[in-house]
Parts: structure tokens; sequence; C-alpha cells
């Protein structure tokens, strides 16, 4: 069968799941489109924020809010990130949101039983803004994995590009490195909304990389 190419209009009217499907069923050969300048992730328009954001701006108010400029210089910034990465990841037990609150998307902070990709990440950011990193440079980013699965990660914006923390892995890797089609991002002029990027991996457009 011929590969079908998936275009940003066609990604943004497939949920996850169908669009696995799609690419499970076309033989689809994941193309990487990346920035042409510089090593940002772009935002491409206004979008819906994923379930389960809902709400999250009120509960954590740290989720949302500018914190103004970080103190920290980068190389300090990214050092802490590491550090914290690797942390959550170490003693943060993995579980699914239907195991732990019997829905499919609950966004909140790890319990004492653990949390999923998700909750990592908001203590993650949490941890990162309490050691004075600045909240707008650590944005909630939605993403299709190298599987096509569904999964979140927090994007560390630094002076030299966007870095990516994972609780798939304890290395803070560019996000081009990762493999991972970007869906969805934090607006990090406005938290509490959201941009479709739609970049990496399955993604064939190649916008024009700003910040």
């Amino acid at each position: 069968m011929k590969a079908r190419k998936v275009t940003t209009r066609r990604i943004l009217s497939l949920g996850c799941a169908a669009l696995a499907f799609v690419v499970a069923t076309s033989h689809l050969a994941p193309a990487y489109a990346g920035t042409s300048s510089g090593s940002f992730l772009v935002a491409q328009r206004s979008i819906k924020a994923p379930p389960g954001f809902s709400g999250l701006c009120a509960k954590y108010n740290w989720a949302c809010a500018s914190t103004g400029h970080s103190a920290l210089s980068n190389d300090a910034v990214v050092k802490l990130a590491t550090k914290v990465n690797r942390q959550v990841n170490r003693q943060v037990r993995q579980i699914e949101d239907q195991q732990q609150y019997g829905k499919e998307e609950h966004w909140a902070l790890p319990t004492s039983r653990g949390g999923d990709c998700e909750d990592l990440v908001l203590l993650k950011k949490k941890m990162l803004v309490e050691r004075g990193v600045a909240a707008q440079d650590l944005l909630i980013a939605t993403v299709l994995d190298r599987r096509l699965n569904s999964h979140a990660v927090l994007i560390l914006r630094t002076q030299s590009g966007d870095l990516v923390l994972d609780n798939l892995t304890n290395k803070i890797v560019a996000w081009e490195a990762t493999g991972y089609t970007f869906l969805k991002l934090q607006n990090p002029k406005a938290l509490s909304r959201w941009d479709a990027v739609l970049a990496g991996g399955l993604i064939t457009d190649k916008p024009t990389a700003s910040r």
C-alpha cells in the first residue's frame, strides 16, 4: 500500500488513537521535520487544552503563573533539570490513571501510589519552579512517542533551544532528538492556554522557527 502523507490538517483532525491506526494501516515511514532555524518548538495556532488539564491552573497556581526571569545561568538550569528529571524518574512509581483514579485522564501531582507521565511532568515543573527556574520556561507538551502512544513531557526552554524532560529516560535531550511527534504545547506567554506545534516524528511540514 502506498504511504499516506500525514499533513498538519490531518494531524489536527485526528485523535491519537485514530492517528496511530492510520499510520499502522498505511505503512507510513516516519519523516522527521524540525524547525528550519534554531531548536525551538514553534506554535502553529491556538488549540484546545488536552483532556485532564481543565481546572489545573486553579488547583496548582505554579502550573500556569508566570514567575519572571530565572536568576540561574543557562548551564545551572540544565544541570538542575537533569538532576530533577533523574530524581523524579527514580522515586515515583509508574501507575496509570485508570488504575489509580478509575478514569482515563486525571492530571495531578503523584500520590503515594505514584503517577503517570502527566503527573511526573507536573512534579518536575513544581520542583524546578521552587528552585528558581522561570515557570514560562517549563512547558508541558503532549506528543506521540516513537511507538505512536500518547505521552506527555516537560519542555525546558533554554537560551539555545528546547530540551525534553521525559519519564522514559533520565537523559535530557533536544526535542529534535527524541523522535517524538509534538502535538500541543503550553503557550509560554499565557500558560493557561495551549498551542498546536506539530513538529518532529510524523509531521512533514517545516515551519520557520522563532522565539
